[in-house]
């Protein structure tokens, strides 16, 4: 039966309009900016982090969880519809360009013995971490960023990780809160770690007698942030700073495999309330997965001009940027103060197995 709009409106039960996207778009495009230009005088310090920060800071500001039942105040109720829209949707599409920065024959650079390697760091890494997590008492989500930021490439790998295991829409106020709150943690561990690669790596690999290229190898292994890598290596020498490089791009590419695999295994997990039905509503391949490995092979096959990667990769930042903020705006900084220690110690363990794991591939291949 079709109901006339009249009565609809009479009957005072037609459906409240949609909320705007664009408030929080505005204030996401404004946000990218400043942290752009801040970036600019940190660079070693991820401007994905940076974004965090500031949409943390602007979260607690506005009072994000100050009224009863978690409600956000005016300024972010306004804007949350456009925000929630570029923490899922314009994250997605930063990943598929990410795969743009990535080539089969540059990888393939690395011999076997580089890319065993990687390949073995970013495994064992991945794996302690999930282990030491649950030893710790970390909860799973957290645990599940950590061990991704550690192991594959810093902010970049843990928000696209944190795009596999949001329950999006459907999710709980609380739920999205301790997603958040996981993400903020991770990304702090990351540049915490990060940073004292920069200075620690580079000073053990001179004390260690290193070849520039087994250091650059080590780096690349080993440090989490690519801005990270960049500035360890540079203390090094050309030679370092190419291959670390390019091992560190080699770590990027298995971000597919591993974010796919999560998806699966999420795709696989009961429903709420003890529901023991395998649910239907994730894909377990994430699509913009998919078109992150499309991108790579599209980029492999040589026919991406030049100018147009020109545009992709600062793109890909400013996307990722935006992202950040806007996922940040549901940060609770006192709560993430108060969990931190057992978090911060798995950090501290993680780093170690991945620098020791790395080194003794290096020493024992190179």
């Amino acid at each position: 039966m079709t109901t006339h709009p009249d009565l609809v409106r009479e009957s005072g039960t037609a459906p409240a309009p949609r909320a705007s996207r664009v408030p929080g778009l505005v204030a996401a495009v404004l946000a990218t900016g400043a942290v752009l230009a801040l970036a600019r005088l940190a660079p070693t310090v991820s401007p994905l982090v940076l974004a965090l920060a500031l949409g943390a800071v602007a979260g607690s500001v506005l009072g994000a969880r100050s009224a009863p039942g978690g409600r956000r105040g005016r300024v972010l109720a306004a804007t949350r519809a456009g925000t929630d829209w570029t923490a899922t949707r314009v994250l997605r599409v930063a990943v598929v360009l990410l795969g743009l920065q990535l080539s089969a024959p540059d990888l393939l650079g690395l011999g076997w013995q580089g890319v065993l390697v990687v390949l073995t760091s970013v495994c064992v890494t991945f794996a302690a971490t999930l282990a030491l997590g649950r030893l710790l008492r970390v909860d799973r989500v957290t645990t599940l960023l950590v061990a991704t930021g550690f192991s594959i490439c810093g902010a970049a790998a843990v928000s696209a990780m944190k795009g596999v295991v949001d329950d999006g829409p459907a999710a709980t106020e609380d739920a999205r809160a301790a997603r958040d709150d996981a993400l903020a943690a991770a990304l702090a561990l990351v540049t915490i770690y990060g940073s004292l690669a920069v200075v620690v790596v580079p000073w053990l690999a001179r004390l260690l007698s290193m070849s520039d290229q087994q250091a650059g190898l080590w780096i690349g292994a080993s440090t989490q942030e690519v801005a990270q890598v960049v500035a360890a290596a540079g203390t090094i020498s050309a030679a370092a700073l190419a291959t670390a490089t390019v091992a560190k791009l080699a770590r990027v590419a298995l971000l597919a495999p591993l974010v796919a695999g999560a998806g699966i295994r999420a795709a696989r997990r009961p429903g709420p309330a003890g529901d023991q039905r395998r649910t239907p509503r994730r894909t377990p391949v994430p699509l913009f997965v998919v078109g992150f490995v499309a991108a790579v092979l599209v980029r492999s096959t040589g026919i991406v001009p030049d100018a147009v990667l020109s545009v992709t990769t600062p793109l890909t930042t400013v996307l990722f940027v935006g992202a950040m903020f806007a996922m940040g705006l549901g940060v609770d900084l006192p709560h993430l103060v108060r969990t931190g220690r057992r978090t911060l110690a798995l950090g501290a363990m993680s780093w170690l197995v991945i620098l020791a794991v790395s080194l003794g591939g290096v020493l024992l291949l190179t």
